[in-house]
């Protein structure tokens, strides 16, 4: 049986087991909400990137600890690609993916194309200029 003050993992408080002092109800820490959701692979990494000023919550820049709650629009660059999310269930605690999916709306752009992906070519430092040769190679990989 569970203890009074007892939540589950998606209600954003803490078990009373711990001891910990509960928080603000419907709210989560957004480094630790971007790991649950599956944004990113590591909650250390979500950090950093919030750290590195790649996280913004409702356009201001987020530090790993603020809180975001339901309503909140996040924008991650992670991995060559900004993700726009909209929080619809804030989570501490990381989830499966069919749920991950329930917590919040994407908004995101579509991811490139291969095309668009595609590396275009890069000259070494002090080359000097594309010879006509190395242009038409240019033209032809970018379709023109």
């Amino acid at each position: 049986m569970a203890d009074a003050g007892t939540e589950g993992p998606l209600t954003g408080t803490r078990t009373a087991e711990t001891g910990a002092a509960p928080l603000e109800a419907g709210t989560a820490r957004v480094d630790a909400w971007i790991w649950s959701v599956r944004l990113t692979k590591t909650r250390s990494v979500a950090a950093t990137a919030c750290r590195a000023g790649h996280v913004k919550v409702n356009g201001e820049r987020a530090k790993p600890a603020q809180q975001v709650r339901a309503g909140d629009e996040v924008r991650l660059f992670h991995a060559g690609r900004e993700r726009i999310v909209v929080v619809r269930r804030p989570v501490t605690k990381r989830v499966g993916p069919p749920v991950a999916a329930e917590c919040y709306v994407d908004n995101s752009p579509p991811p490139p194309t291969p095309v668009e992906a595609a590396v275009t070519g890069i000259r070494d430092r002090g080359a000097g200029r594309p010879t006509k040769r190395d242009r038409r190679e240019m033209e032809h990989l970018r379709g023109r």
